[in-house]
């Protein structure tokens, strides 16, 4: 079976990576993998509005990311699942290593420009 229950998870899946592809949302996740925190708690935290944070809040809640809780007057979000941040980790360590291939490249090509370059006066460039 080609097409299926594995499309629909797929669908969710990048439904929730959009909702994650914000650096203030990525900063968001980490901050409520410490506990739960009320908006103007997270707003102050992150130094952002708190009316920017509230529509950070409700996209990530509308996909499953981050859950309310009425604590009286006062609203808490936390995480879902907490093993968000063990995703976002794994993301992290990719990236690093892709960038320390790509750094790894940049020193390799610089060499080897400097190497196939003609001498100048004075051996400066």
């Amino acid at each position: 079976m080609l097409f299926g229950i594995g499309d629909d998870i797929d669908a969710i899946q990048a439904s929730l990576l959009r909702a994650m592809a914000s650096p203030m949302r990525l900063r968001i996740i980490h901050l409520l993998g410490t506990g739960p925190r009320e908006v103007n708690e997270l707003a102050r935290e992150l130094g952002a509005g708190q009316a920017a944070m509230s529509q950070h809040l409700a996209a990530m809640r509308a996909v499953g990311l981050v859950e309310a809780t009425r604590e009286g007057r006062s609203v808490r979000y936390r995480l879902v699942d907490p093993e968000i941040l063990e995703a976002c980790g794994l993301m992290r360590e990719v990236l690093v290593r892709r960038l320390a291939r790509l750094g790894d490249l940049a020193v390799i090509a610089t060499r080897e420009e400097a190497a196939s370059s003609p001498a100048h006066p004075g051996g400066s460039r």
